[in-house]
């Protein structure tokens, strides 16, 4: 692992730059997640309406509690019967948090904990937390490698982290806002399994 680029990512995060950051599902663009102005930037480089949600991956799940403290009861079991893993979980977000990556929902808010090696864990436990959406355009399909990755959202980062070929599915997606689990999108594990693992889940 070069040692420079990971340093060169975790730079550019804090300046407010954006970055290209392999994750354990396909490669992510990723922004400081704590300031608005770094996710407006993120926005424009994909070419996405802000009303879009974005979602919010920390390192682990203590960071994640910190980061949505109000995360209780059946909620944060819920979480930890999924996370870490290949799921992206819309969660209650009762105190607003994150204005600026909840899209027209800001009641709620999602979030990732992405389990996987090499330097996009290292850039990951270095900044605690990124925002983050897959590296493609809208409607292009989702990187696998980096050189997937267009050329319009390359040259607009600050620094690109290559992780090599990944999987290539995206996560699978789940509202847990609702009374019951809802399957938003079918990813990485497949819609029953994830219902099964959420319905040994107590209160």
């Amino acid at each position: 692992m070069d040692e420079r680029v990971v340093e060169q990512a975790v730079t550019a995060l804090r300046a407010g730059q954006p970055i290209v950051l392999p994750t354990d599902t396909v490669y992510g663009l990723c922004a400081y997640p704590y300031r608005e102005e770094p996710a407006q930037r993120l926005y424009k480089v994909k070419g996405r309406p802000g009303t879009q949600p974005t979602a919010l991956v920390t390192s682990g799940l203590e960071v994640l509690f910190e980061c949505v403290p109000e995360l209780r009861g059946r909620a944060a079991n819920q979480v930890r019967a999924l996370l870490p893993g290949p799921f992206t979980l819309i969660l209650p977000n009762p105190s607003r948090r994150y204005r600026w990556l909840t899209g027209d929902r800001p009641e709620t808010i999602g979030v990732r904990v992405p389990e996987f090696p090499g330097p996009g864990r290292a850039v990951l436990e270095s900044v605690g937390a990124v925002a983050a959406t897959s590296a493609n355009l809208p409607g292009q399909p989702d990187p696998r490698t980096l050189d997937e990755v267009p050329d319009e959202i390359r040259e607009a980062c600050g620094a690109l982290v290559d992780g090599g070929e990944l999987p290539g599915t995206p996560s699978t997606v789940i509202d847990l806002t609702g009374p019951e689990p809802a399957v938003v999108r079918e990813g990485a594990v497949p819609a029953r399994e994830t219902l099964d693992r959420l319905a040994a889940v107590v209160s």
